[in-house]
Order: C-alpha cells, then structure tokens, then sequence
C-alpha cells in the first residue's frame, strides 16, 4: 500500500512536466510570438503611426481654415467703445464675436506635392516594418537551428558513450576470462568518463542554446520552454541551381521590403522637392469673416426739468410789443444701472453691428531670409542623398547575396566531404571493432578508430546544419520567407 501511494505521488509530481513536454514550439510559432512581442517592432510600428499622423495633416491642409472667437469683458479709463469706435471715459460692458474662414485657392500644387510626399512616407514607413520582421525572422530561425545542432550533437554523444560502456563490458569479461590484459579495461573506463562528460557538456551547450532563443522571443528564463526537432534531412531546401546570385538578387529587388521602403522615399523626396519649389510662388488664397459688438455703459444719464426761464428768443403782441418766450430749464440727472440692466438692448445691438466681409489675397514671397530659396536648396540634396542611399543598400544587397550564394556552395562541397568522410570512418569503425572482438586489434586503435568515426559525425551534423541555413538565407533573400 505504502508502495503504491509513493507511485502515485510521483505520477502527479511529474504529470505537469510531461503535459508540458508535450508542447513543443515550432518554428513558425516562434517568430509569430517574436513578431507579436520584439520591442523593435513595436518601435518600429509606433514609427509607421507617427507617418500616419504626419499625413492626415497633410490631407488636412487642402480643406479651408474655419476660426471662431468672442470675447466679453469690462473696460474703464479712457478707452473705444467697440461699438461706436469713439473714445469714451465710461465704464463699458462689452463683449463681440468674430468667425474667420479662408481657403487656398492656388499654390502652385504645394499642398498637393506635400500629401504626396507624405503618403509615400507612410508607405516606406510601413515596409520599414515588414524589414524589421524579416530580420527578426531571420534572427529567431539562426538561434533555432543552432538548437537543433546541439541537439545532434547530444545524440552523436549519447551514442559515443553507450559504444564505449559496451566495449567496456566487453572488456571487463575478457579480463576477467584471462584473455586480455586489464589495462584494456581502464583504457575503456577512462574513455568512457571522457564520453559521458563529453555528453555532459553537449546538454550544457544545448539548454543555453535553448536560453539564447528564449532571450531573442522575450521568453521569462524561468518558463518551460521547447521546440519541435524536425529531422534535418526532412528539411526542405531548394536545389541550389535554382539560387544563382544574380537572379535571386533580381528578384530581392523587387520583394525585400528595404528596397521597396528605398523606392517609396525618393518618390516621396522627389514630392517634396516640388512642394518647396512651389514655396517660391505667389500663393492666391481666398477668405471671409462674420462678426459683431456688443456694448453697454455702467450708468444712465437723462434730462429732468427743473422750471422756466425767459429766453432771448421774443414775439410781437398785436400792439407791437416784444413779449420774451418763456422756455424749461432741464438738469442731467445720472443713474447706476444694475447689471442686468446693462444687458438690454443685447439682441438689437448684436443685429445692427452685424458686419460681414469677403476678399481675395494674393502672398507673393520676395524675401524672407532665404527660407524659401534655401529649403528648395535642401530638399534637392535630400533627393540625391536618397538616391545614394538607395544604391548604397542595393549594393550591399548584392554583396550579400553573392556571399551567401558563394558560403553555400562551399557549405555544400564541405558537407559532401565530411559525409563522404564519416562514411569511410564508419566503415574503418566496424572492420576495427569485429578484428577487436577476436583479439585482432588492441584498445587503443579500436579508441582511435572510434573517434574518428565519431569526430567525422560531428563534423558531417555540423555541416549539413551549416549548409541548410546559409541555403535558407538564398531562400529568404528570394521571397521565400524561413521556413523548416
């Protein structure tokens, strides 16, 4: 019972790590999760957003400028009256509004060049995206195959030790039956603690090849983490007659992202150049404005008669005699008026100072410092500097299409070799281990014979490895993406 409750508590123990063993990344869910997680692409689209920004603005600029103001306030002193343009010394309550519109009619295609160029942008911004991706890409499948390879290499030591604790239990019997001498069996012993730390280091070397990729997928180093091992001879490749460099260099051309994001920036300069060119032409723009004033004074100011008075104004009566008029005397006679008071009158003011004005402008630039002239200037060596640019990176392009075209072949001839090698290894191994089992050969040539069979392995797992990658860069740089 108690047995049993000891393998029952070690099935549940180990139960996650096997559900866990169980998923396994391949190498298209790598850089799909690098894709969704690399800091440099998100950087990279925040950059795409910002020239998406940059050219709803740009868009913008072709519609007409609308702006609305009012203004309400109290002034005193000697000031205008915003409604009668006079000066007055009266506290005034005042308030005005004022809409402002104007349109460009024509610049000489300035707004449209400057969409344009600011459309292409947003275009090369976007393969500036897709480049980063591939790089990625190219970045997580290096660091995968490099798994895959210390992996392989695991195996060839795994295998090396257990022919070598073989020959030692075999050694083991025939010094014990008097048939060979013992230091047989130390010489395998020893040999055989050389294999397993051989092996030893070849796990070491894989679980930090496995923490590299984790790195590069922003993976927590503390998380279960593996991937899928395909077969390497199971890995498609393309014959290489089919990747000759100029032909693959051609097509780069027309697929890689950097090239076409090259493309789209000098149409983009070239835009921009017209756009500053235009800068140096009149500018015809209409526009309008609709506004009026408001105002009122703190006080109130009216006549009161106070009596009568003669005035030196006279008539005749029917005798001939002047009778003097008698005419009022009046007095000013000022009041505070309260603040709603002072708002009456609002609505027919507002109507009777309604104002409205519509006008054609004409800007024609004669001199401001340059500014014109010298960023037409600039934006023509922006242009040349682009094209430069352009041909510096093709060339680059270029350069490594040939020199991975070349570091293939040479992968390929080396492969070749060292299968042919390993072949012939082999064959030396098994002729060398049957004369030792009939007493033929003695340890040390079985041993020598041994690693370089297995050295010849090591060799043939590392360059077949070295030959599909540098073929997958020629595959990558054709469109073809990476794929295993």
């Amino acid at each position: 019972m108690k047995k049993s409750k000891t393998l029952l508590l070690l099935l549940i123990c180990y139960l996650p790590y096997g559900m866990q063993a169980q998923d396994k990344w391949d190498l298209r869910r790598c850089v799909e999760y690098a894709l969704a997680n690399n800091l440099t692409v998100k950087q990279t689209s925040l950059q795409a957003n910002v020239a998406e920004v940059n050219e709803k603005q740009a868009r913008w600029s072709q519609y007409p400028n609308a702006d609305f103001s009012t203004n309400t306030g109290l002034q005193w002193g000697r000031s205008i009256d915003p409604t009668t343009n006079q000066f007055t010394s009266s506290q005034l309550l005042y308030q005005g509004y004022s809409l402002n519109a104007g349109i460009t009619v024509f610049n000489w295609h300035r707004i449209r060049n400057n969409i344009m160029a600011a459309d292409m942008n947003t275009d090369a911004a976007k393969m500036d995206i897709e480049k980063t991706k591939n790089d990625v890409a190219l970045n997580v499948a290096t660091y995968y195959l490099q798994v895959l390879l210390s992996r392989q290499q695991i195996l060839i030591a795994s295998v090396q030790m257990q022919q070598t604790k073989e020959q030692w239990e075999v050694a083991k019997k025939r010094v014990a039956a008097g048939a060979a001498p013992e230091l047989d069996a130390l010489t395998l012993e020893g040999q055989y603690a050389t294999d397993s730390s051989n092996y030893i280091s070849a796990r070491a070397t894989a679980d930090q090849n496995l923490l590299q990729l984790k790195q590069v997928l922003n993976i927590d180093a503390g998380k279960f983490f593996d991937i899928a091992t395909p077969p390497v001879d199971q890995i498609p490749v393309e014959p290489i007659l089919q990747l000759q460099p100029e032909t693959v260099y051609q097509i780069a051309l027309q697929n890689q992202p950097a090239q076409k994001a090259n493309a789209l920036r000098i149409q983009s300069y070239e835009a921009a150049l017209r756009a500053s060119r235009a800068a140096m032409f009149p500018t015809i723009s209409l526009g309008g404005t609709l506004g009026t004033n408001f105002s009122s004074p703190s006080k109130n100011t009216s006549q009161v008669i106070t009596g009568v008075a003669p005035s030196p104004a006279y008539v005749l009566d029917g005798g001939g005699n002047k009778i003097n008029v008698i005419s009022p005397t009046y007095s000013f006679v000022t009041t505070k008026r309260s603040f709603s008071e002072r708002w009456d009158g609002w609505g027919l003011q507002l109507n009777n100072n309604f104002r409205q004005s519509l006008g054609l402008s004409i800007a024609v630039p004669i001199n401001s410092s340059g500014n014109a002239r010298f960023s037409y200037q600039r934006s023509k060596l922006d242009l040349k500097n682009a094209e430069l640019n352009k041909s510096i990176i093709n060339q680059t392009l270029q350069n490594d299409i040939y020199k991975a075209y070349y570091n293939a072949s040479a992968a390929l001839e080396k492969f070749n070799a060292t299968k042919r090698t390993f072949e012939i290894t082999q064959r030396s191994y098994e002729v060398a281990r049957k004369r030792y089992e009939v007493g033929l050969l003695n340890t040390f040539d079985l041993l020598i014979s041994q690693n370089n069979m297995n050295r010849a392995q090591s060799d043939m797992t590392t360059a077949q490895f070295d030959y599909v990658f540098k073929l997958k860069v020629l595959e990558f740089y054709k469109g073809q993406g990476i794929k295993l």
